[in-house]
């Protein structure tokens, strides 16, 4: 069974392999927050990508409160910060979801896994305001089965977005 996209349209920075995969495990798994600049750089490279975030509002995949204090950041958030600063204009970030749902990783499920492990996952944040002239851009380090940010895609429709896309760091 496929995706089924609640989001438009989805675009990319780089294949998530070699260089790339080790910048994003460096900055989940090993407090690597100095790889930031690298990856916005690499964002920054991408016209196609900057032209679609630009004068949306960047909405980061939430992390769970226990996973945030683990961490201590969002990569998500960062990764959104960063893009925000290289896109200009009136691109924002605006922190519009909660994950209330503290899942397992997913690192080794398949996509029917991924889904089942993030049903009511994610919910609007508390007086988060949501205008639904606004484009809103999904922010998240990496694409896999695109079932994290579908999760997220969905919450934000039934809150009455109506024009949502989804950016990653990587792909695969």
């Amino acid at each position: 069974m496929g995706l089924d996209p609640a989001f438009d349209r989805g675009c990319t920075a780089v294949l998530f392999k070699g260089a790339a995969r080790a910048l994003v495990i460096e900055l989940k798994y090993h407090q690597g927050v100095h790889v930031v600049a690298d990856m916005t750089e690499i964002l920054r490279r991408s016209p196609t990508l900057l032209d679609r975030v630009r004068d949306a509002v960047l909405v980061p995949v939430p992390l769970h409160p226990r996973k945030l204090r683990e961490r201590g950041y969002n990569q998500s958030r960062l990764l959104a910060e960063g893009l925000a600063a290289a896109a200009g204009g009136a691109t924002r970030v605006e922190d519009l979801l909660v994950r209330e749902v503290d899942t397992v990783t997913q690192t080794a499920f398949d996509r029917e896994s991924r889904r089942e492990n993030l049903k009511n996952a994610f919910a609007l944040a508390k007086g988060a305001p949501l205008n639904p002239e606004q484009h809103y851009v999904l922010v998240d380090d990496v694409f896999t089965t695109g079932s994290t940010l579908n999760g997220c895609a969905r919450v934000l429709r039934r809150a009455g977005s109506l024009n949502l896309d989804v950016v990653t760091f990587g792909h695969g």
